[in-house]
């Protein structure tokens, strides 16, 4: 059966607010580096106060993603949680607005639309810190099982298996998914996310509920618990029919599967701005190169240049015609 939709992906709907801090900003405010946190809604506030001049966008992590996929002229869905309020109206015009279809009812009452307090350091890197607010209540009847096995690659954010409800609703799509013969991708999203579940990924891996699976170095290093990159990349090698698709900054990408590894070059950029949507912006192209049928190379390709123009500016989506820029590029005809 042909697919209605290229890419489906589901996660966590979120309204980013970014803003530039200091090291020493987030020192002060107790904040990791580089990870992302789960917060509540005192603690959001407390750190909203504490940021300075800041910008407002949507956001989400598989949401980002999808919306790289439509840039990319590929069909696009997306299944988030949002409440009927300023910022969720906000997020579904933004998507929608993008290409991606989004039909995920509001949530009528309960937590605010979820929120991503993100301080951008000089260096490029993004410290998060999440409400994640309306984004607990997606649940297994969000989930369409007719929409989800038209899509032809399943896409889920790791972020996505923090809530309860979220992970049911996960598990259930996965499973809708698998049994129509279709692909799911998994994205591990952040190493702090990994040791919160490494064992219930790797099971997903093994099961068989995921047969694509985005992840960048330290989350590699977390799941396959070493701190040496070869060995991680044996580990992970050594699944069984498993794509691996793994990130390493400036150093490029390498694809995995079985004994075969394919390491695609990071493009050049002038300045690097602010790294977040690096990774989502990534996995944007290289599952629109699956769904256009392209050699893994050139989905590395496509994904490497979308990182490369969301890391060139302030924020996760992309600002350039991706489709564009790829015929620019070669990439595309």
């Amino acid at each position: 059966m042909s697919a209605a939709l290229d890419i489906l992906g589901i996660g966590n709907a979120i309204v980013d607010t970014l803003a530039r801090a200091e090291d020493d900003a987030l020192l002060a405010l107790d904040l990791h580096k580089g990870a992302m946190q789960l917060v509540d809604e005192a603690r959001a506030a407390q750190l909203y106060a504490a940021m300075g001049p800041t910008t407002v966008m949507s956001g989400g992590s598989a949401a980002n993603t999808l919306v790289g996929v439509a840039g990319f002229g590929c069909s696009a869905g997306f299944i988030g949680k949002v409440k009927d309020d300023d910022a969720g109206r906000e997020f579904a015009h933004d998507i929608r607005g993008a290409g991606v279809a989004f039909a995920t009812p509001f949530a009528a009452d309960g937590a605010a639309t979820a929120r991503c307090l993100i301080l951008v350091t000089p260096d490029g890197q993004r410290t998060m810190s999440t409400f994640l607010g309306a984004c607990q209540a997606l649940g297994p009847a969000d989930v369409d099982e007719d929409l989800v096995r038209s899509a032809g690659i399943l896409y889920l954010e790791g972020y996505l298996w923090d809530p309860p409800a979220a992970k049911e609703a996960f598990l259930k799509a996965a499973k809708a998914s698998r049994a129509a013969g279709r692909r799911v991708a998994l994205s591990l999203s952040d190493a702090f996310c990994v040791d919160r579940y490494r064992d219930e990924f790797l099971k997903l891996v093994r099961d068989g509920l995921v047969d694509i699976l985005f992840a960048n170095e330290s989350e590699l290093h977390s799941l396959y618990q070493t701190a040496d990159f070869e060995t991680a990349a044996a580990a992970l090698a050594a699944e069984s029919n498993l794509l691996g698709v793994v990130t390493r900054s400036e150093q490029g990408v390498v694809v995995i599967e079985g004994k075969r590894r394919v390491a695609v070059p990071a493009y050049p950029v002038k300045e690097v701005v602010d790294t977040t949507g690096a990774g989502d912006l990534f996995a944007a192209g290289f599952l629109a190169g699956l769904a256009r049928g392209l050699p893994h190379e050139g989905g590395a390709s496509l994904g490497a240049l979308a990182a490369a123009e969301v890391i060139s500016h302030v924020g996760a989506r992309p600002q350039k015609d991706l489709r564009q820029l790829a015929r620019d590029h070669g990439l595309l005809a």
